[in-house]
């Protein structure tokens, strides 16, 4: 639609309510939202060629595409854009100890998998216990 066949097929202003302020036809009101939202067409021309203040035009443009966005449905959306998920192995379970021994050895054992940590409580559970030694 260009801008000079914008001509509506019902009359925008329908009455006057009693502070002055104008009554305008939904459907009138549509049909010249979506006459601007044609490219190249100048909002400001026309509101001027049908009467309209180009302020409370653009405030109807606004409502509409709220409206529009809202009206929208999931499944149109999602149509459209699809994301691209990509799996990703899941990570090897870690576990870690850390223990600080009565004669102030520390022991990290944080990066390691649980069958090195398993090998190494097993060679620890095989030393001779120091509380049952006697001094």
């Amino acid at each position: 639609m260009t801008e000079s066949a914008t001509e509506l097929a019902r009359p925008l202003v329908v009455g006057r309510k009693r502070d002055g302020r104008n009554c305008y036809d939904p459907q009138a009101k549509r049909a010249l939202v979506e006459a601007c939202l044609q490219p190249g067409v100048s909002v400001a021309g026309l509101a001027l060629r049908h009467g309209v203040n180009a302020n409370l035009l653009r405030t109807w443009i606004g409502r509409y595409r709220k409206n529009r966005e809202t009206r929208a449905e999931p499944s149109a959306a999602l149509a459209a854009f699809v994301p691209l998920v990509t799996a990703r192995p899941a990570p090897q379970a870690r576990t870690g100890l850390c223990a600080t021994l009565p004669n102030g050895i520390v022991l990290d054992l944080n990066d390691l998998d649980a069958a090195e940590l398993a090998r190494i409580l097993a060679c620890l559970a095989g030393l001779p216990c120091s509380a049952s030694t006697r001094r």
